[in-house]
């Protein structure tokens, strides 16, 4: 009877155990002192307007682009985050316009988060070889609370799982606000450097009463592009490296690009938490990549890792009626 017991508990531990854990996690963010952080994507110049508002108009012609994660699928109350953006150079402004807009739904709908931000970059040449791309954008989000999604301790029976009714008295609800970022971009034909501040102002995204600030999530990246067997060779190698802060939390990408038209092959490594391998395919105006992360953290491979997947087209647009230099990054 005992051993039945001990085997009991044990499935209900494997089958309610995950709910619980994203309870606690979502449970964190209404905390008066909750820090959140802000969604990340593996293909990060896949989705150039996300990493750094400098990009926006980079292309000059104007460019969409659509982007999906899919983070611990094999965990109840996954994460998942869809984001679609378009932009382009205007030259009358001497820079680049983009529209952003980013949802992330964790744990199954009970807590989203919107953003809609409105970006403009100015660029100017700064010497022969060398532009600078500056990015101010602003934008409005609303966060939501589906507290009938939640699941708390009090709910559970040993036998029957989650059906009591909770004590907890509902809070939560709605919170919107203006954010704001910015960013910096210098660039030649063979290197390019960037870095970005988020959240500026670091607004109050509390859903209930207090003060819960979001954490300026600073952003800084470098890269470069070399030809491989000679200048016209059609094989690049693109070595690339990201650091990123928000709050307590920090993040260290290495990892190289190798270009064979049509074809792109990525591999990065996330330090101390995750190996991304990404293959992409890539023509003069669309673009299609798929990436996975293999978790190493202490999650293991039971989350399921990380699935990606981001498209764009490139629309062609009548010649450039003054000088535009074209960054030479990594389109992945």
């Amino acid at each position: 009877m005992e051993l039945q017991k001990i085997a009991h508990l044990s499935d209900m531990l494997r089958r309610y155990l995950p709910v619980a854990l994203v309870t606690v996690v979502l449970t964190i963010f209404w905390q008066e002192e909750g820090k959140a952080q802000d969604p990340q994507f593996s293909q990060f110049y896949a989705n150039p307007l996300y990493l750094n508002p400098a990009f926006a108009g980079s292309a000059r012609c104007p460019r969409l682009v659509m982007n999906y994660r899919n983070q611990w699928p094999a965990i109840s109350g996954n994460f998942v985050t869809y984001s679609a953006s378009y932009d382009q150079h205007v030259d009358p402004l001497s820079g680049g316009l983009g529209l952003l807009v980013t949802n992330d739904v964790a744990g199954t709908g009970t807590l989203t988060n919107t953003r809609i931000s409105g970006i403009y970059s100015y660029q100017r040449p700064i010497s022969k070889t060398w532009s600078i791309k500056a990015g101010f954008e602003v934008t409005y989000f609303n966060k939501s609370l589906d507290w009938n999604k939640l699941k708390f301790g009090d709910q559970i029976d040993t036998r029957q799982g989650f059906i009591y009714a909770t004590q907890d008295l509902p809070r939560g609800g709605t919170v919107s606000n203006i954010d704001f970022s910015s960013g910096l971009l210098l660039f030649n034909e063979t290197y390019f450097f960037g870095f970005a501040t988020h959240h500026l102002t670091q607004p109050n995204e509390s859903l209930i009463v207090g003060t819960s600030r979001l954490p300026r999530r600073w952003t800084a990246h470098a890269g470069a592009t070399y030809p491989v067997g000679g200048r016209d060779s059609d094989v690049t190698l693109s070595p690339n490296i990201l650091y990123m802060v928000q709050g307590d939390f920090q993040q260290l990408n290495l990892g190289m690009y190798v270009n064979k038209y049509p074809f792109v092959l990525g591999a990065w490594y996330r330090w101390e938490d995750a190996l991304i391998i990404m293959l992409g395919v890539q023509t003069n105006s669309i673009r299609f990549g798929y990436s996975y992360d293999l978790t190493l953290n202490r999650l293991g491979i039971g989350t399921g890792g990380s699935h990606e997947i981001s498209a764009a087209y490139q629309f062609n647009c009548k010649p450039a009626k003054r000088k535009f230099r074209v960054i030479n990054c990594p389109s992945f």
